[in-house]
């Protein structure tokens, strides 16, 4: 990528993606099935399995902290989260309802979509593999490790997943390890873009508990050209497959909230996203676009002096 000249009016070019940049699942599988085996593949549940299911009791607002859990399992072992950031009147009814809506579904065992890993994973399936580097173990991924201690900038954010084991009926996932990754504020990967090469920031991989979530500490991702605020995970069976980038269970994102993006992207800081955000919707996104990200949005909730919280619920 390469520093390019102000447009006509003198402003800075938006950030681009890669052409290549998340185009859908299809264009992976020529370089993930070189080495390894994506199974359990699902698509997007039927209206009838959404009829059958209703969110798992009464839901409590978290408790502000950004390092608050999100929703647990279907057995009721712990909490639901719910999301207290309420859209703008110009977002549609979905897109407030689509949390809850999200939680009823995994809890009824709809396995999360299967999605692009995209052209930058780091997980050795397209250039620089950083699962085997010693340090990618950690909560907190906002800052490169290793030879570098680079910081990533932004919103703070904390994000739990809740994996479930569907095929013994959605009982927490005890053991299995997700390796999480996401662009910086201004929308560029570490490992790949231009003067990020040898930063590995907004990576990380953690095990999951016995509540089967994982938690990462991190920045809010900003908006880039063509795709929706999104955060990349793939699931896997056991902290040593992650660690050495063996067999995933599933590879999917999780979308960000209209409200949430909003409000950071108003914030100092995020002023190219605020430029790229309005230029896809969630409808529009060529991942989440065929449901409108129901199985994947996140329920969020938080403000940009405090850090934001989001929770996602990930069938398996």
């Amino acid at each position: 990528m390469t520093n390019e000249p102000r447009t006509p009016d003198g402003r800075q070019p938006r950030h681009e993606p890669h052409p290549n940049h998340d185009r859908g699942l299809e264009f992976d599988l020529s370089t993930l099935m070189s080495r390894r085996s994506l199974g359990l593949f699902l698509g997007a549940g039927t209206a009838a399995a959404l009829a059958a299911c209703t969110p798992g009791g009464t839901s409590s607002a978290p408790s502000g902290s950004p390092s608050a859990s999100s929703n647990a399992s279907a057995t009721a072992t712990a909490s639901a989260t719910t999301s207290t950031a309420v859209p703008p009147a110009s977002a549609s009814a979905s897109a407030s309802a689509a949390p809850t809506v999200t939680r009823a579904i995994a809890e009824c065992g709809v396995e999360i979509p299967q999605e692009t890993a995209g052209p930058y994973p780091g997980d050795g399936s397209n250039g620089p593999n950083v699962l085997e580097a010693s340090g990618v173990v950690r909560q907190d991924i906002t800052s490169s490790f290793g030879t570098s201690t680079a910081k990533a900038a932004g919103v703070p954010l904390t994000v739990t997943l809740t994996l479930l084991d569907n095929a013994n009926g959605c009982v927490p996932l005890v053991g299995a390890a997700v390796y999480a990754w996401h662009c910086d504020k201004e929308g560029r990967y570490s490992l790949y873009d231009s003067g990020l090469e040898n930063e590995n920031f907004l990576r990380g991989v953690q095990e999951a508990d016995a509540n089967g979530q994982v938690t990462f500490r991190t920045i809010y991702p900003g908006a880039y050209n063509g795709r929706w605020p999104h955060i990349h995970f793939e699931v896997f069976e056991s902290m040593n497959n992650a660690t050495a980038a063996g067999q995933v269970l599933a590879v999917s994102q999780i979308a960000l909230t209209d409200a949430a993006c909003r409000e950071v992207y108003a914030s100092t800081g995020y002023e190219t996203s605020a430029r790229n955000f309005p230029n896809t919707t969630l409808n529009s996104d060529n991942v989440f676009g065929e449901d409108g990200g129901i199985y994947q949005l996140a329920t969020m909730s938080g403000s940009v002096s405090g850090g934001y919280t989001a929770g996602l619920n990930v069938t398996i």
